[in-house]
């Protein structure tokens, strides 16, 4: 038994429903705890903890680790199905006594609650969950609740008409101050004829059409299109002038009797000739995503498909895509299948022994041969084949046929979003990446109304609000005002997520279904086929399809434009976007967001599927991520690839850090030999003014005992000679330091001077005037002291001058 089991065992009742939950440090901004309990286990795991339900998530945190588990961590708006009538094929021992909840995600998780019995935990648990996984009203929502915070979202239409004007090839500078109508060329124009939505609800507020055809056709022809969704363009080929266009179906009736000429010539006009005016008019392929059997019984109900002769140069192509029905019940098979056979299934048994038996495994090849039978029959693989071919073979017409194409189902926003956003990225380089990707969801997905709010299963604004309180609605946002006071969360009479309010509820209408999630799951695939075409990564959808069934931001929340206009969703919710660009920028280019294969130039035009290559495998990161964690990780290729590229960046900063500190050392060691340089140049002088002293100094001393006298050099011990030298003969004017040097001159001491037979000192014995009988008295005779004025340092020049010869020489008579 396990730890967690054990500890739970011995939980004491006052532990149950503690009024201090201790859970602050988990929760985000704005996020309140509705209800929790203790001592909950996990069945999946066999781990136990603490369960809370707050205005966001079901929450659950480990006893043992003190962290959030993200399997039992789920979104409210995540969550497709709740029971606690669970059986279990095969429940451990320990839990069989005890109370069950199964939580079903539309995430592909299917997770287990075991609670303590004879207890109020579950029912306070699944009462908490009914109220809050289905609010009636909008502005329950927790989007609502928290704000943009630091996510904030710029315009929505802004981005849409650069979007238009970037595929044809120009660049959106500034508004243009007529926005009625936009000429982007010789034959196509934006319109705005649907700014207040009154063309078509669900289309965006700026369309762009042929430029031969006017605003009034455009109102002629939408009567002929259900939900009058009429043919508009959705991306263009800026070299050959083909276009891909989208629309719903026509109204032609029981017999296809129906016509309408307008919509005829707004079809006419996608086809237009390219820009050299010797060619024909382009082919036009018509492509009904839905089986040619859906189309026919939407004749009696006044819809249909068109037919070839009524539509010039066309031709009508059926892709058999079935509906969103089929595709819900088909996810909910496959995730039966991976919660049944995976790894962590929601019982806490392994598929490996859960059918018993003593062969290999635990089980034995026949069940394992009914495994793999049990795949092909979810018919998930065979839905998304179907739709990645459809894309394969419209992009294939307009790239190398130069034909445009105009898509359909039966209203437009489901089958049709799935083709024509595939198609795109498959023809423009630009949507496989991070920017382009965003541009395309917001323009084929949101802005053309994909009905977000019923095939997620969460409420949205409805017609029965005025037009004043929309209008002080947005006036309030506008101001900062909490949206959860706003008139129309009020005028329902509750604030209660289980009061009736202005709103509608997917989920209860049985409109839920996983498109999003089908096409994500496309990309996926030709991700995992063209690693190199995409600078995302898996993780990338993984996560983009995490934010977007938490409804945590306010880009997929409603049906269309103008809901989201309508509850100010852009300004009062934060933008998804914003978020994953802020994980990435954590991250940097190391991030688990960016493909580390992307190479733009060996796919810079457009990618051509073959249909042999288009064979989906289950999307391990997304379908068996819960089920089978270990598995569920990018291959061991890209793990060790992102290992190496981030060891790689260290090593990189490492390197730029090195140099920087040796390009540092480098011009402090080329200052350095500077001032060597120069200190080399003053010992160079300073030496050569030594010799030229020293010379001189020879020189002198050589005269001065020419004339028969010692000369005598003396020095302050304490200074070196060089030092003195230098500072004696300094040519500086300001050098102000004393001379420590003192010069003392004797003349020759007599009887050394005659022994020496020198004739200076005969001339001295015969013209001293100071000379007396008894010889010469040097030093201590006048002669002597008067030589010390004529030559010594302190001698008395002064005084010199004013001697006169007569006052020695001669008598003074």
């Amino acid at each position: 038994m396990a730890d967690g089991v054990e500890s739970w065992n011995v939980l004491e009742w006052t532990q149950v429903n503690t009024p201090e939950h201790g859970l602050e440090k988990f929760l985000l901004e704005a996020e309140d705890v509705i209800v929790h309990n203790t001592g909950v286990v996990l069945l999946n795991t066999d781990e136990a903890g603490v369960l809370a339900v707050t205005n966001f998530r079901l929450l659950f945190v480990s006893q043992a680790s003190k962290c959030i588990i993200e399997l039992g961590t789920i979104p409210l708006t995540a969550i497709e199905k709740l029971t606690d009538d669970v059986k279990l094929s095969s429940v451990p021992r320990h839990s069989e006594k005890r109370e069950l909840l199964q939580v079903i995600g539309k995430d592909m998780r299917v997770v287990t609650f075991a609670f303590l019995p004879k207890t109020m935990q579950r029912s306070a648990i699944m009462n908490a969950l009914k109220r809050w996984t289905k609010p009636t009203q909008l502005w329950d929502m927790y989007a609502f609740q928290c704000g943009p915070s630091k996510f904030e979202n710029s315009n929505p239409k802004l981005r849409l008409l650069k979007e238009y004007y970037r595929f044809f090839g120009k660049r959106l500078l500034h508004l243009p101050t007529d926005e009625s109508c936009i000429i982007l060329n010789d034959r196509w124009r934006i319109t705005t004829i649907n700014s207040n939505y009154t063309l078509c609800p669900t289309y965006p507020s700026t369309l762009v059409v042929p430029r031969s055809i006017s605003d009034e056709e455009l109102l002629q022809a939408a009567s002929f299109r259900t939900s009058r969704r009429i043919p508009v363009i959705s991306w263009c080929n800026p070299g050959s002038g083909a276009v891909l266009a989208r629309s719903s179906q026509p109204r032609v009736g029981p017999f296809m009797s129906s016509r309408n000429h307008s919509d005829e010539r707004l079809v006419a006009g996608l086809c237009s000739s390219s820009a050299d005016s010797s060619s024909s008019r382009r082919k036009l392929y018509i492509v009904d995503a839905r089986p040619i059997a859906n189309a026919l019984a939407n004749n009696v109900k006044g819809g249909g498909s068109e037919s070839s002769s009524n539509y010039f140069k066309s031709e009508v192509v059926f892709l058999g895509i079935d509906n969103i029905h089929v595709m819900r019940e088909s996810l909910s098979r496959l995730r039966e299948y991976v919660d049944t056979h995976g790894t962590t299934s929601s019982d806490g048994t392994s598929s490996f022994l859960r059918n018993g038996g003593s062969t290999w495994g635990g089980g034995n090849l026949s069940s394992m041969s009914g495994s793999a039978s049990t795949l092909g029959d979810t018919g998930w693989l065979t839905h998304v084949q179907n739709v990645l071919s459809g894309a394969a073979w419209i992009a294939a017409r307009i790239a190398l046929e130069s034909a445009s194409v105009l898509v359909h189902c039966s209203d437009g926003w489901d089958r049709t979003t799935q083709l024509v956003s595939l198609a795109s990225l498959l023809l423009d380089p630009y949507y496989r990446t991070f920017k382009g990707f965003q541009a395309l969801v917001e323009k084929d997905w949101l802005a053309f109304g994909h009905p977000f709010a019923d095939r997620m299963g969460i409420p949205t604004v409805t017609d029965l609000a005025s037009s004043s309180s929309t209008e002080m609605l947005t006036r309030q946002s506008s101001y900062g005002g909490n949206p959860s006071s706003s008139p129309l969360r009020s005028q329902s009479g509750s604030n209660l997520p289980g009061a009736r309010g202005g709103a509608t509820h997917g989920q209860a209408s049985d409109n839920f279904s996983p498109i999003l999630l089908q096409w994500v799951d496309c990309v996926s695939q030709l991700l995992r086929l063209y690693p190199c075409a995409f600078e995302f990564s898996s993780n990338f959808l993984v996560d983009f399809l995490d934010a977007v069934l938490s409804c945590r931001f306010g880009n997929f929340l409603c049906n269309c434009e103008r809901e989201r206009q309508q509850a100010s969703a852009s300004e009062v919710c934060g933008c998804i976007w914003v978020y994953l660009s802020d994980l990435r920028a954590i991250g940097g280019r190391s991030h688990e967001h960016f493909n580390l294969f992307y190479d733009p130039a060996r796919r810079e035009g457009p990618i051509l599927p073959p249909a042999a290559a288009l064979a989906p495998t289950i999307w391990p990161q997304f379908h068996l991520r819960w089920a089978c964690p270990s598995e569920s990780n990018a291959s061991e290729l890209e793990s060790m690839w992102r290992t190496m590229n981030i060891k790689y960046s260290e090593m990189f900063k490492a390197k730029e850090v090195a140099e920087s500190k040796a390009r540092d050392l480098k011009s402090k060691s080329e200052a350095l030999s500077a001032e060597l340089q120069k200190e080399k140049q003053k010992s160079s002088s300073a030496l050569a003014t030594a010799n030229r002293v020293h010379r001189e100094n020879r020189a002198i001393k050589r005269a001065v005992q020419s004339l028969g006298c010692r000369v005598n050099l003396s020095t302050n011990q304490s200074r070196p000679s060089s030092d003195l030298i230098a500072s004696t003969y300094s040519d500086d004017p300001s050098d102000d330091s004393p001379h420590d040097l003192s010069v003392s001159i004797s003349a020759i001491e007599d009887a050394g001077v005659v022994a020496g037979g020198n004739p200076l000192s005969r001339v001295c014995e015969s013209m001293c005037p100071f000379r007396t009988k008894d010889g010469c008295k040097w030093p201590n005779e006048q002669c002597a002291q008067m030589g010390s004025q004529f030559v010594g340092l302190k001698a008395d020049f002064d005084a010199f001058d004013r001697l006169s010869i007569y006052d020695r020489y001669f008598d003074t008579d």
